[in-house]
């Protein structure tokens, strides 16, 4: 069923072809979500075999984010010139290689390097995947294949848990870090099977091989054309992300507040969860490494259950709200957790008590900051300077969750087990403020809507208003 022979019979083949389509994409959030799940339960026993520092551990956390940044800012340029099909299989690749040598290395250098490898796949694949779906899907599920990427995300960060569990009765970190090869496999042969992007195959002038790949993935030749009519309607205007940038200061606002959102969605601390759990398991009082790892799974269980009130929020009451709900409920989770790690956490009462507040954080993000984010950074961004702003707040995000991934061990050494925490809590207080001053409510509002109003100069705040 590749690209060349992908053939349909009807329209309940083009729907079984579609929806192939997109679950093979949607593999890579899989992928993506396994990467970033699979480390904190192999860092502690990668740490007692190597006997290295927490400095050095917190370079083996960071340093997949480091190959994410410099991924996504390739990732464009990459898509420009092979297109999306090319871009995945590149991913997957060093998906492959990086999950091998994670698994085989001989020292702590190796794994650095290869978590570097890693980390360009997840960029790589971070940006060229809900690019592809976006342009795959039909319009009618357009919206639902692109949450189901965002939730093979969040499978995949549970599924890393689950696995590092498992094998954790054994210490076999190397197993935790290699069983990724499998589905990275999966995705590698899957990809040769993958159409070629319409739109891309458009925007170079294959016409028709466009409306034939969009024939076999849409129920009738008729609207197979009237897309293709579409996309060449809209390629007519040109991406001029830098030459915007460094022209109109309206333009520049929208970027600078890509970039602060992003920066926002990872101060809240919530990858410090993701990458050291059993870490802050073992500082809330569960001493055997059973607990902290099932502990783990937990945390993996209610960031997937999360993920779902946000599906049902975001286009019930807004963007605005539930940021504001959002960063409130994760600022209570962390001010509190940091209050019970001062004054101690002896009975077990206390010891659950102090996971319970971990879990509300954990809610607050998956239900706010966690997908709404990347919702309201591809809706600010001009439709001309659109791939320029996506990119250079995706870099973003990678950068700070660098930033935040090399710094947790080094503050619980320096500020202590309740002042951290005490930190990210306040983070989020402050975010509130800046959600309520600075972030627009894009509810029901069209992207021409807010770009007229972002270019009329209208304060940050007031690009989504009707009037």
């Amino acid at each position: 069923m590749s690209n060349l022979t992908l053939s349909k019979e009807g329209t309940g083949s083009s729907a079984r072809i579609t929806f192939f389509v997109c679950f093979l994409a949607a593999l890579a959030g899989l992928l993506f979500g396994l990467d970033i799940g699979v480390i904190a339960g192999a860092l502690p026993f990668l740490s007692d075999e190597f006997q290295i520092t927490n400095h050095q551990q917190e370079w083996v956390v960071s340093s997949m984010m480091f190959g994410a940044a410099v991924g996504a800012v390739g990732s464009g340029w990459l898509n420009f010139r092979i297109g999306r099909k090319y871009s995945l299989m590149i991913g997957a690749v060093l998906f492959v290689i990086g999950s091998l040598a994670s698994a085989l290395a001989p020292n702590v250098d190796v794994l650095i390097i290869a978590r570097v490898l890693l980390g360009l796949a997840v960029g790589i694949a971070s940006y060229t995947a809900p690019i592809y779906l976006s342009e795959i899907a039909p319009e009618r599920i357009r919206g639902s294949m692109i949450s189901m990427y965002q939730l093979m995300i969040t499978i995949g960060i549970l599924g890393a848990y689950l696995s590092d569990t498992g094998f954790s009765y054994s210490g076999a970190w190397r197993w935790m870090l290699g069983v990724i090869t499998i589905p990275a496999l999966l995705l590698l042969v899957g990809v040769f099977f993958l159409p070629d992007s319409p739109r891309w195959l458009a925007a170079r002038g294959s016409n028709e091989k466009a409306r034939r790949v969009l024939e076999k993935l849409r129920d009738t030749s008729e609207q197979a054309k009237r897309e293709l009519d579409e996309i060449r309607e809209s390629l007519k205007v040109k991406q001029s992300g830098w030459a915007l940038f460094k022209s109109n200061s309206n333009f520049r606002r929208a970027v600078f507040l890509g970039i602060l959102l992003q920066v926002m969605q990872q101060f809240t601390g919530m990858n410090v969860i993701m990458y050291y759990a059993p870490k802050i398991f073992g500082l809330a009082g569960f001493a055997s490494t059973s607990q902290q790892m099932w502990g783990t799974v937990i945390v993996g269980l209610v960031n997937v259950l999360a993920t779902f009130i946000a599906i049902g929020l975001v286009d019930r009451w807004g963007r605005k709200p539930t940021l504001k709900l959002g960063f409130m409920v994760m600022a209570v989770g962390m001010g509190i957790l940091g209050t019970m790690l001062h004054i101690g956490v002896e009975s077990m009462g206390a010891k659950y008590f102090a996971i319970a507040m971990l879990l509300m954080f954990i809610v607050g993000f998956a239900m706010s900051a966690g997908p709404l984010i990347w919702v309201l950074c591809s809706e600010i961004q001009p439709l001309k300077g659109r791939d320029f702003g996506i990119t250079i707040s995706t870099a973003t995000n990678w950068i700070a969750n660098m930033v935040v991934g090399a710094t947790f061990l080094t503050m619980l050494d320096s500020l202590g087990n309740a002042n951290t925490f005490w930190v990210y809590g306040a983070l989020n207080v402050v975010f509130i403020f800046i959600t309520i001053a600075l972030i627009p409510e894009t509810k029901n509002v069209s992207l021409e809507h807010i770009e007229r109003n972002l270019m009329a100069g209208k304060k940050l705040r007031d690009i989504g208003s009707r009037d």
